[in-house]
């Protein structure tokens, strides 16, 4: 094989790694401006998805306009979920903005918080006290699957397990994402106000709205930070990057960066400007160590058939 033929196949094989998943949104962050006023009340329409690199830069700033107070969202493959706490739907999008089904699960009451785990979607409703089940195309799984929560607000899966925000009981309620069976009535207690929950292998990452701080616990219930990180104002979504925090604090209109282990700020004002924010979720940007392995791999494999 000739120097010219070698790499050609080896641009064909990064090429390809590169498309595993061509229709992903790469390294971008997806946040929804809620409309809500300082009481929580509802304003129809006046609330968006904003979308913005994994840096902080707008890319599309409304991505999605006129919506009825937006607060949950998830992202599956290259979609939006979103949950419309004003209109009680689950509306989907492309992350590029384009839509897909404006009212897939239309009667839902206050839908708060959606979680997605392969063909499924896990929905809060924090009037009724309940989570319902249904799947990514609308069709109903279990209505109610739990049901006798307080306040629930903020929900992640992990390992099979349904791990939930009871605002008005300050506590992590952990169920079985089959069953709805309850696995811990108070997997943690004590907190204040939480609302936004994220999970991170085996570890949780939890927003108490009330007192400014992030806790941090295992997914067994042990604590391991009960103060990670502290001063923020009225804290509410959450999501992991990379081994850093996303922060959404509603009482500043910002998005703050913090590193996920010691608490240190990374960036306080790492998106700032937004309307009421409560939501928020993150599509990670493809890995360059892995794409590099491939590529050292692909050549050290076509070089021992050249030098054959």
């Amino acid at each position: 094989m000739n120097t010219k033929s070698l790499l050609i196949v080896l641009f064909a094989c990064l090429t390809t790694a590169l498309a595993i998943e061509p229709t992903k949104a790469l390294g971008q962050i997806f946040v929804t401006n809620s409309g809500l006023d300082a009481g929580f009340d509802l304003i129809p329409g006046s609330g968006s998805i904003g979308k913005y690199t994994i840096s902080g830069s707008p890319l599309n700033t409304p991505l999605v306009a006129g919506l009825n107070n937006p607060v949950g969202l998830a992202v599956s493959g290259s979609n939006l979920f979103l949950a419309n706490l004003g209109s009680g739907t689950i509306n989907e999008y492309t992350t590029s903005g384009a839509t897909v089904n404006l009212s897939p699960i239309p009667t839902l009451g206050f839908p708060s918080s959606i979680a997605v785990s392969g063909g499924n979607l896990f929905v809060t409703n924090y009037v009724s006290g309940t989570i319902n089940e249904y799947t990514t195309s609308g069709a109903t799984v279990h209505v109610p699957l739990v049901s006798g929560l307080s306040v629930p607000d903020g929900i992640a899966v992990s390992g099979g397990n349904l791990f939930v925000t009871d605002r008005g009981t300050g506590r992590i309620v952990e169920y079985n994402a089959t069953t709805g069976a309850t696995v811990n009535p108070s997997l943690i207690s004590g907190l204040n106000n939480p609302i936004g929950i994220a999970i991170s292998g085996t570890n949780l990452f939890v927003t108490n709205f009330g007192t400014g701080i992030i806790g941090e616990y295992t997914t067994s219930g042990a604590t391991v930070h009960a103060s990670l990180v502290s001063g923020l104002v009225n804290p509410i979504g959450i999501a992991v990057s990379g081994g850093n925090l996303l922060v959404v604090n509603r009482g500043t209109g910002t998005i703050g960066e913090y590193n996920a282990t010691t608490g240190a700020t990374v960036n306080a004002s790492l998106i700032t400007g937004l309307n009421e924010p409560f939501g928020i979720a993150v599509v990670p940007e493809p890995s360059t160590l892995a794409l590099g392995i491939l590529g050292a791999l692909s050549l050290a494999a076509f070089g021992r058939r050249y030098r054959r």
